[in-house]
């Protein structure tokens, strides 16, 4: 069974940086590819970013592009997501799951099921 552990959250002041980290087991995840997703309290879930398989071709939601780096390391299954200045609205909670790409022009969970996810939050 695929587990998925998150971590790296923690409470910053805004302008300030995290690194969150995605451990996977139960299988590799070197030929999938991997994405972020954050659940702000009230809010539905929503697709952060996403990075190929082989980790060259990056994906953002406009909201996070040139503040978010994702990164993935298939020697220790694990995808990262490094977060530079940070705002009062990345304020959620972090999940990973392998994503695919649907007709609807948009990147899907292919997984139903969800870590812990990591808490991060933006003080102002």
């Amino acid at each position: 069974q695929v587990q998925l552990v998150e971590s790296g959250g923690g409470l910053v002041q805004a302008g300030g940086s995290l690194r969150l980290s995605c451990a996977a087991s139960g299988r590799t995840f070197s030929s999938n590819t991997m994405g972020w997703f954050r659940q702000a309290p009230g809010k539905a879930r929503e697709f952060v970013a996403s990075i190929s398989g082989n980790g060259l071709l990056p994906y953002y939601i406009d909201s996070v592009k040139d503040r978010f780096t994702i990164s993935t390391d298939n020697a220790k299954n694990t995808v990262s997501l490094l977060m530079n200045s940070l705002k009062p609205e990345d304020t959620a909670i972090y999940y990973c799951n392998p994503v695919v790409w649907r007709s609807d022009g948009r990147w899907h969970a292919s997984y139903d099921s969800w870590g812990q996810g990591t808490q991060v939050t933006v003080s102002s």
